[in-house]
């Protein structure tokens, strides 16, 4: 892999990473684009209200979906449809991107890759910390009940980070 990647940075005339500097950041992987919980990444995780989960269908297709999430401080954590079809594509491929919208000028910019797993035992959205304090106005603008949210969308996800990259503003 590291070959691969210093093959890459010399065909592209930049600096080839010296092995040493590559350390995992907290919760990440060694290598060029390690999880790192940034000012700018964790101003997103907790401030935005919509996230685009990308999931690989069978056939190999990026399928991103806007979404509902929460950070409990080291997964983001995503209430699907109970028959989503994303909850089959994470069946089949566990590897997933999370990104934020971009400001009006293309800056500001934070993706995080990931894998998705199901949680079991999670708490109902509603009784999940911090959800109804983000979500109950929308949910309520929508004309529906916390009740309602909770029998739709009852499979917890949770996306550890593994990676991120960002493009400042």
């Amino acid at each position: 892999m590291l070959i691969t990647a210093a093959l890459r940075c010399v065909r592209s005339h930049r600096t080839i990473p010296d092995v040493a500097t590559l350390r995992p950041a907290a919760g990440g992987t060694i290598g060029g684009m390690a999880f790192e919980l940034t000012e700018r990444t964790e101003r997103h995780l907790t401030g935005d209200q919509i996230a685009w989960l990308t999931t690989v269908t069978p056939s190999g297709r990026p399928a991103p979906r806007p979404v509902w999430f929460i950070w409990d401080g080291t997964a983001i954590i995503v209430y699907s449809l109970n028959d989503g079809a994303k909850l089959r594509h994470i069946q089949a491929n566990d590897q997933v991107a999370v990104h934020f919208n971009s400001s009006a000028e293309g800056g500001d910019v934070v993706v995080i890759n990931g894998r998705a797993e199901r949680v079991a035992d999670a708490p109902v959205p509603s009784q999940f910390p911090g959800f109804l304090d983000k979500y109950a106005a929308r949910i309520t603008q929508m004309g529906h009940i916390p009740q309602w949210y909770d029998d739709a969308y009852g499979v917890a996800l949770r996306i550890t980070p593994q990676s991120a990259w960002t493009i400042p503003r």
